[in-house]
C-alpha cells in the first residue's frame, strides 16, 4: 500500500499560479496608476509664470544679447550684450548711479548670493552689481522684469532680488 497523498489534480495549481499572476498585474498597475496620478501634480519642471504679485514692473519688448558675454567683475559699467545676457541666465542686475556702489547694494549681495563670483553669473545665480552713469537711486533688472528703487536702502529690491534670481529666459 501506497501511503503517499494523491497528486492534487493539475487544475488547482493552474489557478494558483493564475491567482498570484493576477494579484501581481493588479499591485503593479495599481502602483503605477498611483505613480501617474502624483506625477500629473508635479509642477517643479514647469516654469512658474510670474503673477500679479511678482515685484516689479513687465518688460514686454525685452531684447536678446546679439552675442554671449560673460560678466568677469562687477562694480564696473557693462556692455548691452553682457547685461542682456546675464538677465537670460537668470542674473538679477542692480544698476546704480555712483562712482562706487552703496554699501546697502553690497550688503544686499552678500545675503542674497554671496560675493560676485564669475562661475554663479555664468549659472544664472548672482546677484550683479553695475554702474550705470546718469540713474537716479537704484535700478533692479531681471529676466522680463525691472524696478526702480528711490534708494538702496529699498526693501523692494531685496524682495525682487530673492523673486527673480535664478529665473532667466528659461
Amino acid at each position: 500500500m501506497d501511503s503517499s497523498p494523491a497528486p492534487r489534480p493539475p487544475h488547482r495549481r493552474l489557478r494558483r499560479l493564475g491567482l498570484t499572476l493576477l494579484t501581481i498585474a493588479v499591485a503593479v498597475a495599481g502602483f503605477v496608476l498611483v505613480l501617474l496620478f502624483f506625477e500629473s501634480r508635479d509642477d517643479s519642471q514647469v516654469p512658474q509664470s510670474a503673477g500679479a504679485d511678482a515685484p516689479g514692473q513687465v518688460v514686454s519688448d525685452q531684447q536678446e544679447a546679439r552675442r554671449p558675454a560673460a560678466i568677469r567683475r562687477d562694480r564696473v559699467a557693462l556692455s548691452e550684450d553682457q547685461l542682456l545676457h546675464a538677465l537670460a541666465l537668470g542674473d538679477v542686475v542692480l544698476l546704480y548711479g555712483t562712482s562706487a556702489p552703496p554699501p546697502q547694494l553690497r550688503a544686499l549681495q552678500q545675503q542674497v548670493s554671496g560675493p560676485f563670483d564669475p562661475v554663479l553669473a555664468a549659472n544664472g545665480a548672482a546677484v550683479v552689481l553695475a554702474r550705470r552713469a546718469g540713474t537716479d537711486g537704484v535700478v533692479a533688472l531681471a529676466w522680463r522684469r525691472i524696478l526702480r528703487a528711490p534708494s538702496a536702502a529699498d526693501p523692494a529690491l531685496e524682495a525682487f532680488a530673492n523673486y527673480w534670481l535664478g529665473r532667466g529666459r528659461g
